[in-house]
Formats: C-alpha cells, sequence, structure tokens
C-alpha cells in the first residue's frame, strides 16, 4: 500500500497548496491512501467543516485532527457524522467523534487511521499508549488490516520516539505532528514501522511555525499580550511523508520525505 501523510495544514495559504496539489501527489507517486492533518486550517486555529469538505473533495481520505480540535465549535456537532475526521483517540470518553477509522480501498484491501495526542508540554489526557494498545488488541496487522497509520499529535521528539518504539512492528506508520518542524529522523524501526518525530507543515514558513511574525516575535520580545497570531499567508510549503508497505505483513518497506513549494528545500521518493 501506497501511503500520503501530509503535516499540520496552517490557514489558507496552507489549505490552499493542499487542495491544488494533492490530485497531482496522487497520480505522481500512485497512492492507495492519503491523510492530511488539518487542525491549524482554519485561519490558524481548528478546522471549519466546509474546509474539511474542500480538502476531501481535492482528494483526501482522512483528516487527523490534534489539540486545537475544538477550536471552531461548528465541528463539535458536525464530527460524528463525519466519520472521515478522527480526533485524537485518549480525549475523554462522551467526546464527540471517534479517535480512529477504518477505510476500505476500492481493491478491498482495509487500512486504519488513529490519531493520539501527547501528554508532555501538552494538555491533560487519558494515556495515549493504553489508548491505542486497547485499539490495537483488536486488530492485527497484515490479518485483520493491511496498513495502520498513527498520527501522533506530540510536542516532545522523546515521547514520539518511546511512542514509535512501543508499537514498532504492530503499526505500519507512526508519524509526529504539531511542532510544524519537519524533523530528518525519518526511518524504518527495527520491527517494520515507519517512522519520524515530525512531518512538519503545510503553510508558510516565512514565519513562527506558521503564524505571522511580528506579533509572534514580539510575544517573546516583550513578554506582554499582543494582537491575536493569525496565519502568514506567503507561499505556503507542503510537507509530508510517503509510505509503502507489504500488503502481506502491513510493515513499511520504503519511508521518503516529501517537500515541495515555499521556502524549503525540495525532496521526492525516489521514483519505484
Amino acid at each position: 500500500m501506497r501511503i500520503l501523510f501530509l503535516g499540520d495544514v496552517v490557514g489558507r495559504a496552507g489549505r490552499e497548496l493542499v487542495e491544488a496539489r494533492l490530485p497531482k501527489l496522487r497520480a505522481r507517486l500512485r497512492i492507495d491512501l492519503a491523510i492530511v492533518n488539518a487542525e491549524n486550517a482554519s485561519h490558524g486555529f481548528g478546522l471549519a467543516p466546509a474546509m474539511a469538505d474542500s480538502l476531501f473533495a481535492a482528494g483526501t481520505d482522512v483528516i487527523t485532527l490534534g489539540n486545537h480540535a475544538w477550536d471552531r465549535k461548528e465541528l463539535i456537532g458536525h464530527i460524528s457524522q463525519a466519520p472521515r475526521i478522527v480526533r485524537p483517540i485518549n480525549f475523554p470518553p462522551g467526546t464527540p467523534g471517534a479517535g480512529s477509522v477504518m477505510i476500505t480501498l476500492t481493491d478491498g484491501r482495509r487500512a486504519m487511521v488513529i490519531n493520539a495526542m501527547g501528554r508532555l508540554f501538552m494538555d491533560a489526557l487519558d494515556d495515549p499508549f493504553r489508548a491505542v494498545a486497547e485499539l490495537l488488541s483488536r486488530h492485527r496487522l497484515g490479518v485483520t488490516v493491511g496498513a495502520i497509520v498513527v498520527d501522533f499529535h506530540a510536542e516532545a521528539t522523546s515521547e514520539k520516539m518511546a511512542f514509535g518504539h512501543h508499537f514498532d512492528g504492530r503499526v505500519s506508520l507512526v508519524v509526529g505532528t504539531h511542532t510544524h518542524t519537519p524533523t530528518s529522523d525519518h526511518r524504518i524501526l527495527a520491527g517494520g514501522t515507519a517512522f519520524q518525530s515530525d512531518a512538519g507543515m503545510c503553510g508558510d514558513y516565512d514565519s513562527v511555525i506558521g503564524m505571522a511574525k511580528e506579533p509572534a516575535v514580539a510575544r517573546f520580545v516583550r513578554k506582554m499580550p499582543t494582537e491575536r497570531l493569525g496565519p502568514a499567508e506567503g507561499e505556503a510549503t507542503l510537507c509530508g511523508l510517503f509510505v509503502e508497505t507489504d500488503d502481506r505483513t502491513g510493515h513499511a518497506t520504503r519511508v521518503a520525505p516529501v517537500r515541495t513549494g515555499g521556502r524549503l528545500s525540495e525532496t521526492w521518493p525516489d521514483a519505484a
């Protein structure tokens, strides 16, 4: 299975880039499953249902979220009717929506996408390790499901790495989101799980993690409230990760970063 994961979409610049490029990316990389983290798609904070519809229309199969999941209140009433939008699985019981979704491809293969959120330097939530382990106890990679992808939305690279090692061999991919900065540690772990600490963002990198520079810098320099932060609206870079899995085992056979547009160096998977 050929999987494309795109990091946090930030604001209009990020949305428009993903919507314009994703159909071509799917064709160029022969993608079976496209996953997009869109928790910052709406002016940098949250996701509006109409924006989710536009991302789906552009070729997104599953949208993942994170700590800004409920910043657009209209998503709270919408998410239960939108199973392809998944929020962190370790929100408390009774939270609207679901933390995972099973997708059946046109050829009958099945893939599961899970969203979880870290706890180190983040909001206090239930244990993500336990929540994901409980879900995986009901599914066997390569037997009941062809591929399993986990978007681990977390601040600390240590927690992300621990999470990857803990589930090595039980999922196809653990990819980090939230910091908006692509890391260069993409690799396949010993048990066959692809891993990257952070996929980066789809947004304007002439910014402070996607936000306009001046008010963001002023908050650090003056240590006083400033105008509300808003997303930078310059040329965006698309950042993500390409993974190919073995249909017999669900384990990763290839992993490579994808970056195009904007200010970061462009990189593509080797042709295959």
